[in-house]
């Protein structure tokens, strides 16, 4: 497969032998289809841009956005949106995007600038020129970090067929857990279908943190969100 080609050289040999535990019908599927987004040459972005050794989290989201400028390959970075702040205070892309929007606003309770009152006149008073811009700059933040963005399912189809992918990638996480055993890496669980992961027999030996979606307002207030996220200053230039 091509989709190799620019996958950082430290993950090539886990990633090619985690693929081979999907089936061989998918896989066929992934090699021919063009309807699925990211694109082939696009939904293993996560594994190209942050190598192995310097991985110290996993970030499991859901699946990819259900929109192809959207849908980037990597999980929570929406490639829809540009600019993360206007003079409004989060940018209309930002407020369309229920899940991100709420993040913003931990991100920004994080930095203590942003406390008891998350409505949109809170966050306009808010001097944000000290921080990252754009969505770029947030997924270069998360890799300075070590997260390593990742969704449960890599590609997107229609609604209707998203638990069918949920289900045909739960072999590749299975078995990419499995090869990363001597590797001390955390694990970030959002929502319902990233937390079944904590049900693999793979992943017992790994620290995890099962997090609400941020789709989900409490998120915002979610202290182990705090606990992970604030030593991370996110929103760093």
């Amino acid at each position: 497969m091509q989709i190799f080609d620019n996958i950082d050289p430290s993950w090539r040999p886990l990633i090619e032998e985690a693929l081979q535990s999907l089936d061989p019908e998918y896989l066929q599927f992934l090699e021919s289809d063009k309807t699925f987004f990211p694109d082939k040459e696009n939904f293993l972005n996560a594994f190209k841009t942050l190598s192995l050794q310097d991985t110290q989290y996993i970030l499991f989201g859901q699946d990819p956005y259900p929109r192809k400028e959207s849908a980037t390959g990597y999980a929570f970075i929406d490639g829809k949106v540009g600019t993360i702040f206007n003079q409004n205070g989060l940018s209309k892309e930002v407020n369309r995007a229920t899940s991100l929007r709420n993040f913003m606003k931990m991100a920004l309770f994080c930095e203590g600038v942003l406390q008891g009152d998350f409505s949109k006149e809170a966050v306009a008073k808010v001097d944000t020129s000290g921080y990252i811009q754009t969505i770029n700059q947030l997924r270069e933040n998360f890799e300075k970090n070590g997260v390593l963005l990742l969704n449960t399912a890599l590609v997107f189809t229609t609604k209707e067929e998203s638990k069918k992918h949920l289900k045909a990638w739960q072999g590749f996480v299975d078995r990419l857990l499995q090869l990363l055993q001597s590797h001390d890496i955390v694990l970030i669980l959002f929502g319902s279908a990233a937390k079944d992961i904590k049900k693999y027999k793979s992943a017992d030996t790994f620290e995890k943190y099962l997090l609400p979606h941020p789709y989900n307002i409490g998120f915002i207030t979610e202290s182990k969100a705090h606990q992970l996220f604030k030593p991370m200053r996110l929103l760093s230039l």
